[in-house]
């Protein structure tokens, strides 16, 4: 997630994460396949994931019985928290959304939760 979010600097990158869903068939918190997508606004401000690449991801997820359950992307100018245009593009309260600033030399991954507007940071683990 943070090579693709230096690769593609000074555009934004964007991705989804699926994982095995939970017992209910909602989207579970583990991430267990990364899918690198196009950002089709190719911009350093905002990012949409291609669709194309959204559908791949879906497929594919779905053939290895797993759900998109995270969508991933870079801030290149701003902090690791959510911009009032990621709230209102959020498309499921059942996603978390990971954003990878790269404001400073060190880039910082957070995670997030948005419900109806309303953002909750979570903690997460990478393995």
């Amino acid at each position: 997630m943070v090579r693709l979010a230096v690769d593609e600097y000074p555009l934004e990158a964007c991705g989804l994460v699926a994982g095995p869903p939970d017992a209910d068939g909602t989207a579970g918190d583990d991430g267990s396949a990364w899918y690198p997508c196009r950002n089709a606004a190719e911009s350093a401000r905002v990012y949409t994931i291609d669709p194309k690449d959204h559908l791949w991801a879906e497929l594919d997820a779905d053939d290895h019985d797993l759900a998109i359950n995270a969508v991933v992307h870079s801030h290149t100018h701003t902090e690791a928290f959510p911009s009032p245009t990621d709230v209102a593009s959020a498309p499921d309260p059942d996603w978390h959304y990971v954003i990878v600033s790269l404001k400073n030399e060190t880039p910082d991954v957070k995670s997030y939760r948005i419900v109806d507007g309303e953002i909750a940071p979570e903690s997460f683990e990478i393995t």
